[in-house]
């Protein structure tokens, strides 16, 4: 058994998992959660320190040889290990988080970005299995890509490659990545809510102040036309942003999680007459566009596959 902890930062919460992993495969034996608002840096890292012990002693292990992967949202320097003022982490300014995890437990220690460890994830262990080239996309509460490469995890010079969701794709439109009409502003889970908002006001509707992506496609499905003209809108931009990635990168395989992943067919429906359009059509062919097949768990499964990260 070859044991991993995996560590998922995120700006609401954290989730510590522990995983058996092989090559190409992994087991979640145990995982655990706890809220990241509240506190420093420092606080949650301790945190994280007080509760692996008693999380590898849950998952029936008391191996004194193990590795460690953090996902955080970016920016990053993942060859420094060092988290970067993630917009989502206020203070989270020059974190040394490797070396934080290395001098207490004298282990390897691994940091990626979220969209980068997702990325990996899935194409060790989920939809990308298996191919040389491969695009995931995050489609959660922000739009970032994580890039394989001719079979490796291309990240950039400086750990930037992948980030769509700053594009802008109209002059004016929902604020994403700090960018009026930019694609994370259309394509994403907080992004369609604001586009909601955004065609509410124009059109004198009235939306609740929890409105949120699950409840406008409940509503969808009961027959609301407001809310299905606001899907169309976000669908037909993410169909621009998926061929502009077809035809620059020619990948084997999309992978799109969050919102997609739970809406992935009424997505398709939407989104493939416009791609047939608009993509290169030898680049098309050889082009898959799936859902994560890692499903809800994507986010333990990434920071366990970056505890094994090779290169």
């Amino acid at each position: 058994m070859s044991i991993s902890i995996g560590i998922d930062i995120g700006g609401t919460k954290c989730a510590l998992s522990v995983g058996d992993c092989t090559a190409d495969s992994v087991r979640i034996l145990h995982r655990e959660e706890f809220p990241t608002a509240g506190k420093t840096w420092q606080e949650t890292l301790e945190e994280f320190t007080r509760r692996i012990p008693g999380a590898m002693q849950a998952a029936s292990s008391d191996s004194a040889s193990f590795t460690i992967g953090i996902s955080c949202g970016g920016p990053l320097d993942s060859r420094r290990g060092v988290i970067l003022s993630p917009p989502n982490l206020p203070g989270w300014d020059d974190v040394p988080a490797v070396r934080f995890f290395e001098e207490r437990f004298g282990v390897p220690v691994h940091l990626q970005n979220d969209a980068n460890a997702c990325a990996y994830a899935e194409w060790k262990f989920g939809a990308g299995r298996g191919t040389r080239n491969m695009v995931f996309m995050t489609f959660g509460t922000g739009l970032g890509a994580g890039l394989v490469l001719d079979g490796r995890l291309y990240s950039g010079t400086n750990d930037n490659a992948g980030e769509i969701g700053h594009i802008r794709l109209a002059p004016t439109g929902p604020v994403g990545y700090n960018k009026e009409g930019s694609a994370e502003g259309f394509c994403s889970g907080a992004g369609i809510v604001r586009l909601a908002r955004i065609r509410a006001a124009e059109k004198g509707v009235e939306l609740p102040g929890d409105f949120s992506a699950k409840e406008l496609f409940r509503r969808i499905d009961a027959g609301d036309e407001f809310c299905a003209a606001v899907f169309r809108e976000s669908a037909s931009h993410l169909a621009t942003i998926l061929s502009y990635t077809i035809d620059i990168l020619n990948p084997e395989v999309i992978v799109l999680g969050g919102v997609f992943m739970r809406q992935h067919e009424r997505f398709m429906r939407e989104i493939e007459p416009i791609i047939a359009r608009e993509a290169l059509p030898l680049a098309l062919r050889a082009c898959r566009i799936v859902p994560a097949g890692l499903s809800e768990n994507i986010g333990d499964y990434a920071a366990l596959a970056v505890a094994n990260m090779e290169g």
